[in-house]
């Protein structure tokens, strides 16, 4: 697999294709029903938003990670939840309506946050030695044709062939998880004299920020009152993050391949982290339920 095929037509191809598949499972009342549960929202997009940002700021400065690298931990900071942190949250007896609906919300954000803020993250780490190109405009314009068009094309399929769109939802939900996992052994298989070197200058700062930012999330969740299904949504749409789209930005739009490894390392961790956070939360509650008996 070379690099260029896999950064100019499969990583944008298959984005596509796993944007779509998310919106076979959405429909315009996921977008509305936070006005129900306002309250779960606002901490959730504020979480999402802000805090799991600035959580990879002070993480990339404390670990004093390299200019890309540190941009690179940006990216996947800057990155929405996806399908991913549906089904964790579901696994886990989450608020799986809630978790789709700050997917569906933060996904039609990301393509003005995401370009905005990474020029901000390339300008105060990298600085007057930025030599890469990542223009606003166009950066914003292919964001939306990647991202939000698939998503609702997928939503007016599922609303006129409803069937033809629950079969294929599957599908696309499997296949998005294999990819990622693919794109990172491509990414290790093309940086593999340097692989080590990046891992452990980048392992320690990705895993801290998946760890901090799930417990970060979960305990905002109970601290303003929240059930426990709504704090379980929240934990893992911000410590489960859409790493194709992270690794797309900055292997595709950016064309830089060290900037893809803490999106590379943040996903192998997330699925790891993400199961045992389960079990945790899992064994928690049924320990809560015995003593309340």
């Amino acid at each position: 697999m070379q690099a260029d095929l896999l950064t100019t037509v499969i990583l944008p191809l298959s984005l596509f294709i796993i944007m779509f598949g998310m919106g076979l499972a959405l429909r315009p009342i996921d977008f509305s029903r936070v006005l129900k549960q306002p309250k779960a929202a606002f901490i959730g997009l504020s979480a999402q938003l802000v805090a799991l940002p600035l959580i990879a700021f002070c993480l990339a400065l404390a670990f004093d990670l390299p200019a890309e690298l540190a941009v690179g931990l940006m990216i996947i900071s800057f990155a929405p939840g996806g399908a991913t942190s549906n089904m964790f949250t579901n696994l886990a007896k989450g608020d799986v309506a809630l978790s789709i609906s700050l997917t569906a919300i933060v996904s039609l954000l990301t393509p003005f946050t995401l370009p905005l803020l990474t020029l901000l993250a390339m300008d105060y780490f990298i600085g007057a030695a930025n030599s890469f190109e990542f223009p606003l405009i166009k950066t914003i314009i292919q964001l939306l044709v990647i991202t939000v068009i698939p998503v609702l094309l997928g939503m007016f399929t599922l609303a006129k062939w409803q069937r033809v769109a629950t079969k294929m939802e599957p599908f696309i939900r499997a296949f998005s998880g294999l990819f990622l996992l693919l794109i990172i052994v491509a990414i290790v298989f093309k940086n593999k004299a340097q692989m080590l070197e990046f891992f452990l200058q980048t392992g320690a700062a990705t895993l801290s920020l998946n760890l901090l930012v799930l417990g970060f999330a979960y305990s905002l969740g109970k601290l303003f009152k929240l059930s426990r299904p709504q704090s379980v949504s929240i934990a893992y749409e911000v410590g489960i993050q859409n790493g194709t789209l992270a690794l797309m930005v900055a292997g595709t739009l950016i064309g830089n391949s060290t900037m893809m490894i803490p999106a590379a390392t943040y996903s192998i961790f997330m699925f790891i982290s993400g199961f045992a956070f389960g079990v945790l939360l899992k064994r928690g509650h049924k320990q809560s339920a015995a003593q309340e008996a």
